[in-house]
């Protein structure tokens, strides 16, 4: 019989992901937009992302061991589920309360927990529900959807921004995040508790918190790929409000336009997923690539916002082709790569590395987009990010080659 990527479980968590990913998409897109146009700065826009810093720590850090020791589903679910509920709040508080940025300051905190918590549940249970064998068409297939969306729903998003307003765009968003945990929850996955009769006592979590470490602090290789990733994640969170304040402020730009930098993506990274989704690269050749991807990727950041915007369309194509055939490898190789009983734990860890990273870098970015030229400021934080990328990923070359080749 003929393997398949598309088992009953794998179709059921990329429908929930799918209806996620729209809800999330068009909020994220509306509120960026919302918080800068409230408040003018781009400081602002940025310290929304940066006060994520504090969740982003804790809730991984607290739960990542208990995920490891239970059935990861119930976590799934109920992450998607209270998001839902939230989100659908916001957005009926918006329709009868005017905006306030303190307040959403506190909302954005709430969020960042609530994600944390159905991220780290997501990024462990994926694994283990795609068939042995198809890791690579798995994630290739998972990191197309987004892009596809992405086309479909940023310029629906800035229709109804100007039409429905933003608080229906977040009640929308709750009812399919509560969709998606339904549809979650009729996944089959065989789990168990692993305390071998044990109660999960403070000491034996705290025991597992240190075995998840010591893991990682023999990996070098790993090391390498989460400081490279921290840096350039965070980086790109912060040219987020950059963009957004040099399409609101720019001469002859608008938000559609910045909206349509997304169909630029999703051909790029279509493209670039039929590509990684058919053709499968020698594992010798892997690492090469990626580090190549990566020099190409944060050159083509140098260079955005001083082109045209036609050839800031082709440029975002390239970055997407590129991005998804690199990104495909790299989680498709780590996930394999960690044992199973560390997963929940060293996802966990790499989740605070690039949610650290991006908290001080969006604030530096946001910084430095109020001192000088908006242009300049995403040149100068690219090079640095490239530079970073010799310091981390060339330097540990030799381990990560090994991930890759294993």
């Amino acid at each position: 019989m003929k393997k398949t990527l598309w088992t009953r479980n794998y179709t059921l968590l990329m429908t929930a992901t799918a209806l996620g990913a729209i809800g999330g998409i068009a909020g994220s897109f509306a509120l960026s937009f919302l918080v800068f146009v409230k408040t003018q700065s781009t400081l602002a826009s940025a310290l929304v992302i940066a006060i994520r810093v504090i969740p982003g720590f804790l809730i991984p850090t607290f739960l990542a061991p208990w995920m490891d020791r239970f059935p990861r589903k119930p976590f799934l679910v109920a992450g998607d589920f209270i998001n839902g509920i939230f989100f659908g709040a916001a957005g009926l508080y918006l329709l009868y309360q005017p905006f306030n940025y303190l307040g959403y300051l506190g909302f954005s905190l709430l969020l960042a927990c609530l994600n944390s918590f159905d991220s780290l549940a997501y990024n462990s249970i994926y694994p283990n529900l795609i068939p042995k064998g198809m890791e690579e068409k798995g994630y290739s297939f998972s990191a197309t959807l987004y892009p596809v969306l992405n086309l479909v729903m940023m310029p629906v998003a800035a229709l109804l921004m100007n039409t429905i307003g933003v608080a229906w765009i977040l009640i929308g968003q709750g009812v399919l995040s509560i969709l998606a945990a339904f549809i979650e929850n009729h996944i089959t996955l065989e789990e168990h508790r692993k305390l071998d009769g044990e109660k999960y006592t403070f000491s034996l979590w705290l025991q597992d918190f240190k075995a998840g470490f010591a893991y990682l602090r023999r990996e070098k290789g790993l090391q390498g790929i989460y400081a490279y990733m921290g840096i350039s994640n965070g980086m790109a969170q912060g040219y987020g409000p950059l963009m957004v304040a040099f399409f609101s402020t720019m001469p002859g730009l608008t938000s559609v336009m910045y909206a349509f930098f997304s169909v630029a993506e999703f051909l790029g990274r279509s493209l670039g997923g039929l590509f990684s989704y058919h053709l499968k690269l020698e594992k010798k050749k892997k690492f090469g690539f990626s580090f190549l991807v990566y020099q190409l990727y944060e050159t083509m950041d140098m260079l955005l916002l001083w082109l045209p915007y036609p050839l800031m369309l082709v440029n975002r194509g390239i970055v997407g082709f590129l991005g998804v055939n690199s990104a495909t490898m790299r989680q498709a190789a780590v996930q394999k790569y960690i044992p199973d009983e560390y997963r929940a734990r060293i996802n966990s860890f790499e989740g605070v590395a690039i949610l650290a990273a991006s908290s001080v870098l969006s604030l530096l970015v946001g910084f430095l987009g109020e001192l000088m030229d908006y242009r300049i400021c995403m040149s100068v934080c690219a090079f640095l990010t490239l530079a970073a990328c010799w310091g981390t990923i060339w330097r540990r070359r030799k381990e990560i080659h090994a991930i890759y080749e294993a």
